[in-house]
């Protein structure tokens, strides 16, 4: 009774030395209810959460013969049908990584030169959440005390837009071509990072806590569907999105439902990246502008990370051209590499200041949705929202604060990016900068060394243009307690957002939201977020309802026009 030779790899990567055997319960348990979903109980009554996924269990089950390579398993055609509603897999668990260390199959994967601050050991827990090997009955009580619902409501700041939503909902042929509606118009934006299949397998060690079943793509993409269809954002910017499966169904799935796609897969041998898609009802496309963040001349920027700059004109009659910039990402995650974090930053926010100006020297309103592998209040993160970092003497493994001891002390360079990525400190292309200095030369004679002064005293302080709020607060205000838009077996934390250019009126926007924006962004409500210990309710993510290790962001704005 030693290991079992014929387990696949992943099985026995993730069983490592525990014994498997057919007569007894420690892989195959059997007998476990499968909880129903119940419809959710928020406050926004469109959306079901979690979303149900039909099930049609088989009343004669055989196991499935997938006893071989993980990819043959994947793609044979094995289907949910050939299990009984009572049966899953258990897995025993491996010994956890520490708290913040990068998974061991990303820093193989990790391109470029050696960081030195990246010790080759990996510690393990003394206290595991989980024992390494647990008896059937043991499993068995674990999982099913972890099925359920959990609830999310709609929070309104606007409480015309409560009344009008309402009456919407129950009333779907309500004539949008009243006044009142051709005056305004409201958009919905989600943020989703949809959990790519092949990172899912890459990092297996992240999902420990899930039954295997639940992990199947065939199982997860009719959940995540769902879900987009249930809460039906006029914009959806995903990330992780798997270029082959994105051919094949998630493309022509997204167009069925009325809405038109752009996508801008990982450079190098990366199979996923970003999409924006968006209601052909609700606008139409005036530019897409694909970002890469990979430059084979700079050894800094060795990382295939995205990004994509959609610029949108809004179906509807207004006084001007009004125009949307919406953009997303999907940056680096490794937590001791602030300075690549905040180079892939300027790089999205240079391209969004090239694809954002109106003639009348203005910005239109910016949306930046994604997935930016940082924390609230971290430096990365106030750069954002507060338009300016001094970053002179920041350690480089703070930039992210995702680990709360970090092990680099190496110091940010200065500056960070070298002067022939052509990005200057504003975040902006050098050709921009270098027109409106001329400009300013011409208005303002004589100031040339006093400008060349002011930028060599600035020249390690990082500036954008753009007045950005956070759609979400990252905290409860009535605890204190932490948001989480991730959680997994590893951490649970806050790293999605969506940002966007506040009004003048928006009282949700926080101070210092200026007016360099052509009109601007009313936040209207947002689709509330959880704390760690709602979602270990469930389990955690991925669960039975939830097919990410991510939560889906939802907001709802209204254009003003200026």
């Amino acid at each position: 009774s030693g290991r079992h030779s014929m387990l696949p790899r992943h099985v026995q990567r993730l069983g490592r030395d525990c014994i498997a055997h057919w007569n007894g319960s420690q892989i195959l348990a059997l007998n476990s209810p499968v909880s129903s979903c119940m419809r959710w109980a928020g406050h926004y009554p469109w959306a079901s959460f979690p979303l149900p996924v039909p099930v049609d269990f088989s009343a004669n089950w055989r196991l499935p013969p997938f006893f071989g390579p993980w990819r043959q398993f994947q793609n044979a055609n094995w289907q949910l049908d050939n299990f009984l509603q009572s049966s899953c897999f258990h897995l025993p668990n491996p010994s956890m990584k520490s708290e913040g260390e990068e998974p061991l199959t990303k820093k193989r994967r990790l391109s470029g030169q050696h960081d030195p601050s990246i010790p080759e050991e990996e510690t393990n827990f003394s206290n595991q959440k989980e024992a390494l090997c647990l008896s059937s009955a043991q499993n068995e009580e674990k999982h099913s005390c972890k099925k359920g619902t959990v609830k999310r409501h709609w929070e309104y700041f606007c409480q015309h837009s409560r009344t009008m939503k309402m009456k919407n909902f129950e009333n779907k042929e309500t004539d949008q071509s009243n006044t009142e509606s051709e005056a305004k118009f409201d958009f919905t934006v989600m943020s989703y990072n949809i959990l790519s299949q092949n990172l899912l397998e890459d990092n297996s060690h992240l999902y420990k806590h899930c039954r295997q079943r639940l992990l199947i793509w065939t199982y997860r993409f009719p959940n995540i569907l769902q879900e987009i269809k249930q809460l039906d954002a006029d914009v959806l910017c995903l990330q992780e999105v798997q270029e082959d499966h994105y051919r094949r169904e998630i493309k022509s799935s997204l167009e069925s439902l009325g809405y038109h796609c752009e996508y801008k897969m990982r450079t190098g041998r990366k199979p996923d990246g970003c999409a924006i898609c968006f209601k052909t009802s609700k606008f139409s496309l005036i530019s897409s502008n694909p970002v890469e963040f990979f430059r084979h001349d700079i050894p800094l920027l060795d990382r295939d990370n995205v990004g994509l700059v959609l610029l949108l004109q809004p179906r509807f009659h207004c006084k001007t051209n009004a125009a949307i910039c919406i953009a997303n990402t999907h940056l680096l995650y490794n937590p001791r590499r602030g300075d690549i974090k905040l180079t892939q930053l300027a790089m999205l926010l240079a391209e969004i200041a090239s694809v954002a100006p109106q003639k009348d020297g203005t910005f239109c309103p910016i949306i930046i949705c994604g997935d930016f592998n940082s924390v609230p209040g971290s430096p990365l993160y106030r750069f954002i929202k507060e338009g300016k970092l001094n970053y002179e003497g920041l350690a480089i493994g703070k930039v992210s604060g995702q680990e709360q001891f970090p092990r680099g002390q190496r110091i940010l360079s200065i500056p960070i990016w070298p002067k022939k990525l052509g990005i200057s400190q504003n975040c902006v292309y050098e050709i921009k900068q270098q027109q409106q200095k001329e400009e300013n030369e011409g208005q303002f004679p004589g100031q040339e060394n006093k400008i060349l002064c002011f930028l060599f005293r600035l020249s390690s302080k990082l500036q954008h243009h753009f007045k950005l709020s956070s759609v979400y607060s990252h905290y409860f205000p009535e605890t204190g307690i932490p948001e989480v838009t991730t959680c997994h077996s590893r951490s649970a934390v806050t790293v999605d957002y969506i940002f966007y250019s506040a009004a003048n009126d928006d009282t949700a926007a926080q101070p210092g939201a200026e007016d360099s924006f052509c009109g601007g962004l009313k936040l209207l409500g947002r689709l509330a977020l959880l704390t760690e210990k709602d979602l270990w309710t469930v389990n955690g993510l991925p669960n039975e309802n939830n097919s990410s290790d991510h939560l889906p962001l939802l907001a709802e704005f209204r254009l003003i026009e200026r």
